[in-house]
């Protein structure tokens, strides 16, 4: 597997370039924004990791440009930024996951590990999710709702995606967390209510049956059974 890291503190690329050597990855680093659009165009990569906090390009605007030019191309930002609004920010950008610095070296391979589990899966999965009129198409990452086309940030598809994966069941918060973020749930936080919201104003606001239901203390669910599939 070949990863990217854009960081331009030295030292932080240096052991992220062992750590993950030693782990068995293909590692190159750049230190700019810039040279790693560059080293992308060049060369395919399997995950990419990058810092926000960057000279000229931030990682922000960095992620949101590979994001539309590699839609299927992991991303996990490693950053000091660690409030519930940097990591809104950070998902909206288009990263997959967020770890805040410091961090553990067993964490940030765990999740290296998750998201590129992920991706493979991807590739072995049907291309269409279905939860009666609401179809979401793995492959060309189109998302409708009675034929009518509903524009998702990354993080709020792959959100809905893991709950079409599952429908019916009341899926907690923290599973949220770790399976669509791949991060431990912090009770502290609410960003998965935050993208909840975000899903609801896409999904349901503009009909009468809503399909993202909500068990009290427990999680949240989609109810598919309200609706006749278009296809049944």
């Amino acid at each position: 597997m070949h990863i990217l890291i854009v960081e331009d503190d030295r030292r932080m690329a240096s052991l992220l370039i062992r750590s993950l050597t030693e782990a068995g990855y293909s590692v190159e680093w750049s230190s700019d924004a810039q040279m790693g659009s560059l080293m992308m165009r060049n060369k395919k990569y399997d995950l990419l990791i990058t810092d926000i906090l960057m000279p000229e390009v931030n990682g922000l605007e960095f992620c949101r440009e590979v994001r539309k030019a590699f839609p299927h191309l992991p991303i996990l930002m490693l950053t000091a930024l660690g409030t519930t609004d940097d990591k809104v920010e950070g998902f909206d950008a288009g990263a997959d996951d967020y770890l805040v610095k410091p961090f553990e070296l067993k964490e940030l391979l765990a999740r290296i590990k998750a998201l590129l589990n992920r991706s493979q899966r991807a590739h072995l999965t049907g291309p269409e999710l279905r939860c009666g009129d609401l179809v979401l198409n793995t492959i060309t990452h189109q998302v409708t709702r009675a034929g009518k086309s509903i524009h998702l940030t990354p993080k709020e598809f792959n959100l809905l995606k893991y709950l079409l994966e599952n429908p019916g069941r009341v899926i907690s918060k923290k599973e949220l967390s770790e399976r669509v973020w791949g991060i431990h749930f912090d009770t502290g936080t609410n960003f998965v209510d935050v993208y909840i919201n975000y899903l609801r104003r896409k999904v349901d606001k503009d009909f009468s049956q809503k399909l993202i239901q909500t068990r009290t203390g427990v999680g949240y669910y989609l109810d598919c059974n309200a609706i006749p599939s278009q296809h049944s």
